[in-house]
């Protein structure tokens, strides 16, 4: 092979292959650290304003500030967050994925940030409770466990996947699906703002402890904002950041 041929060989791999996650020094260095979320799930994280806000951006914040660095935001569709994280294009997600062992084969988790699960939800008259989901439309995020309950349960009619929470709410009250499963805390929190809607919240299909997802590997990173996250829950300021957007503290027992 020619030596023209080699080297735009190289130089075109080099274009393709994901950027290596940074670590901790090369992160205090240049003063930023790169999170990601997704911005379609309030009250975690969701634009106000055009602004980015919520319970995650606001942790987020706080963390960064922790180990002496400027949070810089990126927000992309859920599904797709864990996927830019393997490929390095930022430091660490928090947007409530939750801790299983099929995500951990491809990212480190924090210890847990909150702990929920997923809730049942229709209208009024609805289904609530796993088997009245036989024969029923069932609209769920894309890539959250909720999918993979969802789809666990017998004789459900149709599953529907859906690129936002808020995507799969719309379909509900349109009646484009019968019921929608997602976040209990999620759905609380849009229900008590949206009374109009009448949602009926109906049992829990599971319990989950979410956690901040970093690089395979990148230990020295999530050991500090382990160590952040800590001194946050001990001195006030993570209970506060959580009654503001949830109206109790949502830490796990």
């Amino acid at each position: 092979m020619k030596l023209v041929t080699i080297l735009a060989v190289v130089l075109g791999l080099a274009a393709i292959a994901p950027a290596s996650a940074r670590d901790l020094a090369d992160i205090k260095a240049s003063g930023t650290i790169k999170i990601a979320t997704e911005g379609q799930t309030p009250p975690f994280n969701y634009f106000k304003d055009g602004k980015l806000a919520g319970f995650d951006v606001d942790l987020g914040n706080a963390l960064a500030q922790k180990l002496g660095v400027k949070a810089e935001w990126v927000t992309l569709p859920f599904d797709s967050l864990l996927i830019g994280l393997g490929e390095g294009r930022y430091d660490f997600v928090i947007a409530g994925h939750g801790i299983t062992p099929e995500r951990e084969k491809s990212v480190d988790f924090s210890t847990p940030y909150y702990c929920s699960g997923a809730v049942i939800v229709s209208l009024p008259g609805g289904a609530q409770k796993a088997p009245e989901l036989q024969g029923k439309t069932v609209g769920v995020m894309v890539g959250t466990t909720y999918l993979a309950a969802v789809s666990k349960v017998e004789n459900v009619g149709e599953i529907k996947t859906f690129p936002s929470d808020l995507d799969a709410l719309q379909n509900l009250l349109t009646h484009h699906t019968d019921v929608w499963v997602s976040d209990k805390l999620t759905v609380i929190d849009i229900a008590n703002k949206t009374p109009e809607a009448h949602l009926q919240i109906g049992d829990m299909l599971f319990t989950e402890r979410e956690g901040i997802a970093f690089g395979k590997g990148n230990a020295a990173l999530r050991d500090a904002v382990n160590a952040a996250l800590a001194t946050m829950l001990s001195d006030g300021s993570y209970a506060a950041i959580s009654n503001r957007y949830l109206h109790r503290d949502i830490r796990c027992e």
